[in-house]
Order: C-alpha cells, then sequence, then structure tokens
C-alpha cells in the first residue's frame, strides 16, 4: 500500500537481504523508481550482489548510508515508488542522543521513516534482525509502529525459507512464501511437499509423515524421533521445529495413559526440512514418532498422521481437515490417520484412492499403527 510501512524480520544471515534485492529488482520493473539504503554494505557491496543475482533494472538505485538526513533529501528529490532500509539497526538520526543499534535510536529512526512514510505517500521496507528469541533490540519493539510484519525464517545451514506474515493492517495473514536460496537467489518453491519429502528414509522407526498448514497452505513435513538411554542424571529433551512444551506435554501423555516408560531416555525431536510447526495438529504424529523409535517399529510411510493429544489421552480435532487429506491424497498416499468426529465434510463421501482412519484415543492411534 502506497505510505505504507513494513517490517521485514528475521536473523542475520537468513537472507532477508537477497530477498529484498530481488523485491526491488521486480518492483523497479513494474512500477517505477526503486531506492535501497544500505547502512551494511558499500555501493560496490551492494553491486557485486546485484550482478550476481543478474539484477539490472535501470529504474533501482542504490545508496550506502546510515544517516537519516542524508536518506531523508535523497528519497524526497529521487521520489521513488519504494524505499528499502537495510537495516534499521544501523540507521542514525541526530534527533536520538545515543548509539546506532540502541533501542531509544531504532525507534526513533523507525518514526521518523513512518513520517516520511506518510506524509510522501511512499511505501517503505525496513529490514530488522531478531535471534531465535528475539532478544536484540528492534523487531519486537517496532511491530506496535509499523502497518505489516513479515518474518523471513528457516536454517541458514538449509536451502528453504518460509516467509510468514504475522501483521498486516491492508490485507490478509493467512498466506506464507516458501522458497529455496540457490546460486542465483531465492526461488520460489512449487511442491513444497514433494521436497520436504524427497530425501525420507521409508523403512526406519520414528518417523511420521504430517499434513501441516502454513497460513492456508497445506504441506507434508516428516517428523523425526530419537528415544536413546539417557546416561544423564536429568534427561535430555531435544527439539527442532517444534514446540518443546508441546513435546513434554505429548511425553507425558505416551507414559502416564499409554504406559511407555520414557523417564530414564534422551529424547530427540526434528522437523526434516528446517520448517516449523507450532500448531496442535502435530501432537498425535511427534507422539507416534516417539512410541515408534521407543518400541522399534516402522510406520507405514503410505499413511499420514494429523490430530491434537489432550492430557486424557483422548485425539481432538483439528481445522483444515479436507485440505489436508487432498493434498496427501494428492502425492500418493493412501492413509491419513485423523481424529475420530461426526461432521467432517467429506464424512458420507468417499475419497478415492485414500483411507481415512478414524482414532478417538492415543492408545488405539498406537495399536493401529503397529498393526
Amino acid at each position: 500500500m502506497p505510505g505504507s510501512l513494513v517490517l521485514v524480520a528475521g536473523e542475520p544471515g537468513i537472507g532477508k537481504s537477497t530477498l529484498l534485492l530481488q523485491v526491488a529488482e521486480a518492483i523497479s520493473q513494474l512500477s517505477g523508481t526503486v531506492l535501497l539504503v544500505s547502512g551494511e554494505e558499500s555501493v560496490y557491496q551492494l553491486k557485486n550482489r546485484a550482478r550476481r543475482l543478474k539484477v539490472s533494472s535501470p529504474n533501482l538505485f542504490f545508496m550506502a548510508e546510515t544517516d537519516l538526513d542524508v536518506i531523508e533529501e535523497e528519497a524526497k528529490k529521487l521520489s521513488p515508488c519504494l524505499l528499502i532500509v537495510d537495516s534499521i539497526q544501523t540507521m542514525y538520526t541526530p534527533e536520538a542522543n545515543s548509539s546506532p543499534g540502541s533501542i531509544l535510536q531504532v525507534r526513533e529512526s523507525a518514526l521518523r521513516l513512518m513520517r516520511l512514510a506518510k506524509e510522501e505517500g511512499l511505501t517503505t521496507i525496513i529490514i530488522g534482525h531478531v535471534t531465535k528469541e528475539g532478544s536484540i533490540a528492534g523487531p519486537r519493539i517496532l511491530e506496535h509502529l509499523v502497518d505489516t510484519v513479515v518474518y523471513f525464517e528457516g536454517e541458514r545451514e538449509r536451502g528453504h525459507r518460509v516467509l510468514r506474515v504475522v501483521k498486516n493492517r491492508f490485507g490478509s495473514t493467512n498466506e506464507v512464501g516458501i522458497f529455496q536460496m540457490r546460486s542465483q537467489g531465492l526461488v520460489q518453491v512449487d511442491n513444497p511437499s514433494a521436497v520436504f519429502l524427497s530425501e525420507r528414509s521409508r523403512e526406519v522407526s520414528g518417523s511420521a509423515i504430517m499434513p501441516t498448514l502454513t497460513g492456508n497452505r497445506p504441506i507434508l513435513v516428516e517428523i523425526q524421533a530419537l528415544a536413546v538411554p539417557s546416561s544423564l542424571s536429568v534427561p535430555r529433551r531435544s527439539c527442532n521445529g517444534v514446540e518443546y512444551s508441546r513435546v513434554l506435554l505429548t511425553i507425558a501423555v505416551l507414559e502416564r495413559r499409554v504406559g511407555l516408560n520414557l523417564k530414564d531416555l534422551d529424547i530427540y525431536l526434528n522437523v526434516a526440512g528446517g520448517l516449523r510447526i507450532v500448531e496442535p495438529a502435530a501432537d498425535l504424529p511427534i507422539a507416534i514418532s516417539v512410541a515408534s523409535s521407543f518400541l522399534d517399529f516402522c510406520v507405514d510411510p503410505t499413511t499420514a498422521i494429523l490430530g491434537e493429544v489432550g492430557l486424557g489421552g483422548e485425539i481432538r480435532t483439528v481445522q483444515s481437515v479436507a485440505e489436508r487429506v487432498r493434498e496427501a491424497q494428492s502425492l500418493g498416499f493412501k492413509k491419513v490417520m485423523l481424529p475420530y468426529y461426526k461432521n467432517w465434510d467429506f464424512e458420507d463421501r468417499e475419497v478415492e484412492g485414500i483411507e481415512m482412519i478414524k482414532v478417538r484415543s492415543l492408545r488405539q492411534a498406537l495399536d493401529v499403527v503397529r498393526s
């Protein structure tokens, strides 16, 4: 939206600058002049990055500057349709008597850019660096100031990135973008499910496939678990890509309601591909993968699993089941294990080529996958 202020946040090195350079190239070819200001790289470095990404639009201008007085003067003179500032932690305004990167400087710099955006009708994107805990000064204190907050997530060691909108005054927050980092920059992933499952091992314990939702988009991912005897007085619980608290809850239910003795084991959970899952529908596949590793059995590789696990061991309903089932069906899965519910929108209709296994409890689900 013209005059809007957008915050793009993520860990250092995740690819935010690459993403915004590609955005700047696309916008400059379609809509007019774009000014990209960097406080972290020189103009020479920006041009080298642009050359590597094959960015060559004549309407794209680079500027290496941290002083907001100079940036504001140049923006008013150039009148671009889009201003990109990389990053807000490096910007400096004399109005704030503190060093760049401090909370005061970050807030005052963002307020000044917001005034510029509103007064000039200039769409402005600012980049903010955060740690996994969001502890670096910047994005957490800016979220209430900006119109849109976008998080760019993923593991730097892996190729996949997820662009997730968490606040948007002018549109939906339900959509996500999934990209792959390559030598020529970020490339859209057309079929994320196939990519995330391409390297899975079909004949190994501790693996369960889950249709998760990223925004409104269903994606099949592999949840891996490893349960091994612990040499520590307090066994280790390690989670990568899933919520730590939900994993502890699920392990407790497995011990209490199913009778699995997990108290002396180190348990490791991982979502293959670097995706993060924060929805309750991951409970059942997490439980199945942990039990599979502990009891050393393999889950049918043609079965997808989803469902929330209650503290009583019951399996509760989740949202958007029909979309998840269709995604599993499109990738050749033959079965979907899901919560028992009388009012699914496909309850009385046959879904061609896929069997729906409806379970009421965690114990029943384990009996099914082991049979």
